[in-house]
């Protein structure tokens, strides 16, 4: 299944360039700093996406707005534990007026770094690893799969593995779909596929609150609403089962509130999933909880997920307009 969008089909076979632009040493423009860029009236108008690459960083652009940072490369922060640097997730995440969404390194949870997936307990051979904390395994970058950039849409494939000390022990394959932006949203579908490579993985999260899976850490915000499929929530949430889950607040750099929603669909293993909300700044899609799920050797696990980037915060239980829709019935996309 592939999620439809008001703003056009998501079909991998629809036409587009394939525009591969590794080793280009172009910098970021400005962006090194991940400040917020400031969005100019002309931007839209800019032609479609495209891609720079440098120092471990691929950054997407709509023209000339930033749209996520994929940080393939191993990245460090001065002050921190050296056993905290990661590769392999995305950051900065920015909002359609150039705010960046994402937080990397934040003093109260070192490991949390922008939008990531991992997991507190992983058990290969009868021994336990924390990839969610970095303990004893990690992400490794492997090879880019496919850059596309068109005007209808940006693709950023890849694959990674999971290693224990040299030994790679699962294939992680990501897809990231991502479209134009509208008005006031911009749609991004996210496809991870976890393959187990000679022995059985097993995977569960953390006893009591879930996390573990795909996870997005917000950057410092004032008035932060969560809102979920139950209407707006102002308590932390732990194990609550739930289709979708959003975050917005005023981010630095952006003259309205802006935020984030995650999507789920039934199709989704365990669904509906259970999620941990934090008011601190944190959605997390709990999968597969607390009850351990093994991934057998050369089985693949799909898990798919849509997020929207929007302008505005909202206080009700409809879903946004960019939430995904269920595939026609007998549809084969």
């Amino acid at each position: 299944m592939v999620f439809a969008c008001t703003r056009g089909a998501l079909c991998s076979h629809a036409p587009s360039r394939r525009i591969v632009l590794m080793g280009l040493a172009l910098g970021l423009a400005g962006l090194v700093a991940f400040g917020p860029y400031q969005v100019q009236a002309d931007d839209a108008n800019n032609g479609g996406f495209r891609f720079t690459d440098a120092e471990g960083r691929l950054s997407v652009f709509e023209g000339k707005r930033p749209v996520l940072v994929y940080n393939y490369g191993v990245q460090h922060k001065a002050g921190v534990p050296e056993d905290r640097a990661r590769a392999c997730y995305v950051h900065p995440l920015y909002g359609l007026e150039g705010e960046v969404l994402t937080d990397d390194f934040p003093e109260d949870h070192y490991h949390h770094r922008g939008l990531f997936w991992a997991w507190p307990h992983v058990r290969i051979a009868g021994q336990e690893y924390d990839l969610w904390m970095l303990h004893g395994i990690r992400q490794q970058f492997e090879r880019w799969t496919e850059q596309t950039a068109a005007p209808a849409a940006a693709v950023l494939a890849f694959e990674n593995g999971w290693y224990v000390e040299d030994r790679r022990v699962l294939r992680e394959q990501v897809r990231l779909h991502i479209l134009p932006a509208s008005d006031n949203e911009r749609p991004i579908d996210i496809e991870l596929k976890l393959t187990a490579e000679v022995e059985p993985v097993v995977l569960w999260g953390a006893q009591d609150k879930s996390y573990g899976g795909l996870s997005l850490r917000f950057a410092p915000r004032e008035e932060t609403i969560i809102v979920t499929e139950a209407g707006r929530q102002t308590e932390d949430l732990n194990l609550a089962r739930l289709a979708w889950a959003e975050l917005s607040g005023k981010f630095a750099g952006a003259s309205h509130a802006s935020g984030v929603a995650i999507f789920t669909t039934p199709e989704h293993p365990g669904f509906p999933p259970t999620w941990i909300t934090r008011h601190y700044g944190f959605l997390g899609v709990g999968w597969p909880g607390v009850e351990p799920v093994t991934l057998a050797p050369q089985e693949t696990t799909v898990l798919k997920y849509r997020l929207l980037v929007h302008r505005g915060a909202r206080d009700t239980a409809e879903p946004p307009r960019g939430a995904p829709r269920p595939p026609d019935e007998g549809s084969t996309h």
